[in-house]
């Protein structure tokens, strides 16, 4: 947006330092705004007196927050984006402080905001049915990718193989290791196919463990092909796409996602993808994925089995990707916010 847009004027907040690669253009004026804002009642502070000064000083046109929150005290025209309400559909799985935070506090800023942009229809929806947001007053913006994922080459996959697996085929997940994305119900259906089949393949887990990981550990500790399951945590940035593009196949079937950003940058490497048939991911994913509810761990199992002895199957999920990931573009997403913020 402000690369496309050099004649507008970008001032964005800062909570804390911010790194130099945020700043895009000349036309930013980059500001930082204290306290950091690593608690809820820091928000609040952040928002109902930093931001809202900031803004009387500023005077913008319009404030765009991207985090779902904005300053309910501010006269500013405001448009907030959302990308989900997770603390909604899983309340025990949310920190009792920002549980109490959301509960009292999303459906104000919501209702505050002009024009509200979500991040797919499915979170759009459930604006609609949970919070009772006005369907027209809600744009649909989709995520794009970083142009970082791409198709792996046949060296890179063999060096990524040896590196992580002693060379052999692996399925792939990153993402948080938390109860609400079922990497429990991974590591189980993984399990069972390796009993059903004794194939070569491995499961490769990327990402932090989240703060209540006890369901993962369980089945961890219950499979007996843990020799085969690898956790890498934290993943750095130049290896994601290493990793999801020499997979044999990504898996990712969270129970709740509000848009599912690896399934579009698994399209983008050419994996073929299994995912859940369940919020957002059956529209990012449509047709380029094998679609299981992923409650039932022998859909999970099957999808695995369906991969592994259908190489055709493989090959034609990879080609619906390649169609189905031109949906989704950073520059066309920028031009419905940039449309919503000049009304």
């Amino acid at each position: 947006m402000v690369k496309n847009h050099p004649d507008d004027e970008f001032i964005f907040f800062f909570d804390r330092p911010y790194d130099d690669e945020f700043i895009y253009g000349k036309n930013i004026t980059p500001v930082v705004l204290s306290p950091p804002t690593r608690h809820p009642i820091l928000i609040l502070t952040w928002f109902e007196f930093s931001v809202k000064r900031a803004l009387e000083k500023y005077q913008p046109d319009v404030f765009f927050s991207t985090d779902g929150f904005c300053s309910l005290r501010s006269e500013v025209k405001t448009v907030v984006l959302v990308h989900d309400i997770a603390y909604q559909h899983f309340p025990d799985q949310v920190s009792f402080f920002i549980r109490k935070f959301y509960q009292n506090f999303q459906h104000r800023y919501l209702q505050k905001a002009a024009q509200v942009i979500t991040v797919s229809h499915f979170v759009k929806n459930d604006l609609v049915d949970k919070i009772g947001i006005p369907p027209e007053k809600i744009h649909v913006a989709h995520n794009g990718c970083s142009s970082s994922f791409s198709p792996a080459d046949k060296l890179t996959k063999k060096e990524i193989k040896e590196k992580y697996t002693n060379g052999q085929p692996y399925f792939f997940y990153v993402g948080a290791v938390h109860p609400r994305k079922n990497v429990h119900g991974l590591i189980t259906a993984f399990d069972i196919f390796k009993e059903k089949t004794n194939a070569p393949h491995q499961l490769v887990i990327g990402g932090r463990f989240a703060w209540q990981t006890g369901e993962v550990k369980t089945a961890f500790d219950n499979a007996k092909h843990q020799k085969d399951i690898q956790f890498l945590g934290f993943v750095e940035e130049e290896e994601l796409p290493k990793l999801i593009g020499a997979a044999f196949a990504f898996v990712y079937v969270s129970f709740f996602e509000g848009f599912g950003l690896p399934l579009l940058e698994a399209m983008e490497c050419e994996v073929p993808v299994i995912t859940s048939n369940i919020s957002s991911m059956p529209e990012v994913a449509e047709d380029a994925a094998i679609l299981v509810n992923p409650h039932e761990v022998n859909e999970i199992v099957n999808a695995l089995l369906q991969y592994f002895k259908n190489e055709d199957l493989r090959k034609e999920k990879i080609a619906n990707g390649r169609l189905q990931k031109k949906k989704f573009n950073w520059d066309y997403s920028s031009e419905i916010i940039y449309d919503v913020l000049k009304k």
